[in-house]
């Protein structure tokens, strides 16, 4: 059945005229916003079943160390394509980053905050004078004073502390750390590990929904390469479908691809981002799709609460155009 979805796949492709062939394949490189886990399973999905091959592009895959680094690498032209935070591209764009979104990953803001009850910590107005574990690039980082004015917090009330994404759950269970951020995906492994003293919170429930991990350009590249970028974003829109309706062989090819992984973890990762991935828009609209008014509403929010050092039309920071609208997200 899987040889056959793909062959009907390439079929499509064919129709649609994104079909080439293996010697003609364009070299193309992508640069993750971290290290590969189950949001970039679809990728690595696809990649495998040869639909980039198929497609006439020759995908290459590198690890990231945060959204801000994706950001300014895609940028700058030291990659074709990125994945990083919608916010964090809006801030390196107002700095002169040449950056186009043309598909969205997490429709609402994966962005948490983690700690132990028994610290005493009760919620966001606890935070202050408290020591939090993250990444130097991570974008809960470049975002904090968002979170924190929404939460009516003083922005440089709290100490960071630099920590690498493996780290953060020793940090926190060490007590060398009060509070930890990380993404929604990685819940369960939390709840297991700390069980009732867990404390948390959603940036998406307290007025920071603002759009997660997207797909970016280069604007340069995209204008001299239209068409190979209209190939990848339609081989990997259907590998996230794909993904959606049976996770299993995505995560085979993940974990085919990167050691370490623990395919328990990953599953329960998935089923997470399935909910980060669902808004009005990528059900009704199409996979990956932005909405407009919600892009103008984040621009205006990191321009109001971090500051944006060049204004620009946030109109001109996405694009859906490469994206088939026949493709949705499931409700």
């Amino acid at each position: 059945m899987r040889a056959r979805a793909s062959s009907v796949f390439f079929s499509a492709l064919c129709a649609l005229g994104l079909a080439g062939t293996a010697s003609a394949a364009d070299p193309m490189n992508l640069m993750l916003n971290w290290t590969p886990t189950a949001d970039h399973a679809p990728i690595y999905f696809a990649k495998a079943k040869g639909w980039y091959t198929e497609a006439g592009i020759d995908l290459s895959i590198e690890a990231g160390k945060g959204s801000a680094l994706s950001a300014q690498r895609v940028g700058s032209g030291g990659a074709n394509l990125g994945i990083a935070d919608l916010p964090t591209a809006i801030q390196a764009v107002g700095k002169g980053a040449d950056l186009k979104a043309i598909m969205v990953i997490y429709a609402n803001s994966p962005q948490g905050f983690y700690w132990l009850k028994s610290s005493g910590i009760n919620g966001p107005k606890d935070f202050t004078g408290r020591k939090i574990g993250n990444p130097p690039g991570d974008a809960a980082r470049l975002m904090w004073p968002a979170f924190a004015k929404k939460t009516g917090i003083d922005p440089a009330g709290v100490n960071f502390v630099n920590l690498s994404p493996q780290a953060k759950v020793g940090a926190l269970k060490s007590k060398s750390v009060d509070i930890i951020s990380d993404f929604y995906n990685e819940h369960d492994l939390k709840v297991r590990e700390f069980g009732p003293d867990l404390g948390f919170v959603a940036w998406r429930t307290v007025g920071v929904n603002v759009y997660g991990n997207s797909l970016f350009v280069n604007g340069a590249y995209l204008k001299a390469n239209p068409e190979r970028v209209r190939k990848f974003a339609a081989v990997t829109q259907r590998a996230y479908a794909a993904c959606v309706k049976d996770f299993a062989p995505c995560l085979d090819a993940l974990t085919a691809s990167v050691s370490g992984l623990t395919p328990d973890n990953q599953r329960d990762q998935w089923e997470r981002i399935k909910q980060l991935m669902r808004d009005d828009t990528t059900t009704g609209v199409a996979l990956g799709a932005f909405d407009s008014t919600r892009v103008k509403t984040d621009y205006e929010l990191v321009k109001e609460m971090i500051g944006i050092e060049k204004a620009f039309e946030p109109a001109t920071l996405f694009t859906n155009e490469y994206l088939d609208k026949s493709v949705r997200m499931s409700n």
